[in-house]
């Protein structure tokens, strides 16, 4: 089960080093090289956390093992040192994402569910976690399924239905915070019969290796202004961390 997060891990050069790291209430924050990273939280852990010692300084890969922490908020941390080399803008445009020279890009342009209206329209479809204005967006359209997330709305289904519902789903929408989780391979899984798997939300690893996987849409976000994304993750600037980069997408 460990093997898509060896992948990534494995993937991150040895001579990249984590600079700098934050974690808020909403993010986690890592810099390393041109690069930052993100990764969302949880608003929860049961588990002690690995490791107790500085990791300002250390190797970006021993940084990002803490994905691996079962202790959720350690883990944003690992997510965030992942994504710190994989939406690195230089790493990301050699992975083929198309990246515009302004630090702010409109956002509707890359918003996958605006995106996506036309070819839902009719189709089953599933989204893990209740996003922003899905109602508005997919259900006037489509057979739509919402598997609640981290705070539920109703209607949605639990999480436990992903096993039935996923199957027989034509498109799938992943949020992010499932690579926390250590949900991500079980649900790919699951979604092996869907005509597209997009993973959503500014966590999302800009990873092409997320492929062999069955993803066919890597929708994230690449972070442009690295001390305003610090300050609004400290709490120093209020703001949306989307105001400090691009949405993009990597399509398969």
């Amino acid at each position: 089960m460990w093997e898509i997060y060896d992948k990534l891990i494995e993937g991150i050069p040895e001579s990249w080093t984590a600079e700098s790291i934050a974690r808020g209430s909403a993010f986690s924050y890592v810099k390393s090289q041109g690069g930052v990273g993100l990764g969302g939280l949880v608003n929860y852990d049961m588990r002690m956390p690995l490791y107790t010692k500085n990791l300002e300084g250390l190797p970006l890969r021993e940084v990002a093992q803490c994905i691996k922490s079962w202790n959720f908020y350690e883990a944003s941390v690992g997510l965030a040192a992942i994504n710190a080399y994989y939406n690195c803008p230089e790493i990301a445009r050699s992975s083929g994402v198309p990246l515009g020279e302004s630090r702010h890009v409109e956002d509707r342009i890359y918003d996958p569910f605006i995106m996506s209206q036309n070819e839902i329209r009719g189709r089953k479809v599933t989204v893990i976690g209740h996003f922003p204005f899905i109602e508005t967006l997919f259900q006037p359209i489509c057979d739509m399924r919402v598997i609640a997330g981290e705070v539920p709305v109703e209607g949605d289904y639990p999480f436990s239905a992903a096993e039935y519902l996923l199957p027989d789903s034509e498109y799938v929408y992943i949020g992010s915070s499932c690579f926390l989780e250590k949900t991500l391979p079980r649900l790919l899984e699951l979604s092996c019969n869907a005509v597209k798997v997009t993973l959503v939300g500014p966590s999302t690893t800009l990873a092409p290796v997320l492929f062999e996987y069955g993803v066919h849409d890597l929708s994230g976000y690449v972070v442009k202004d690295a001390d305003r994304a610090m300050r609004m993750v400290r709490g120093a600037e209020n703001g949306k961390i989307y105001s400090t980069g691009q949405k993009v997408s990597l399509r398969r």
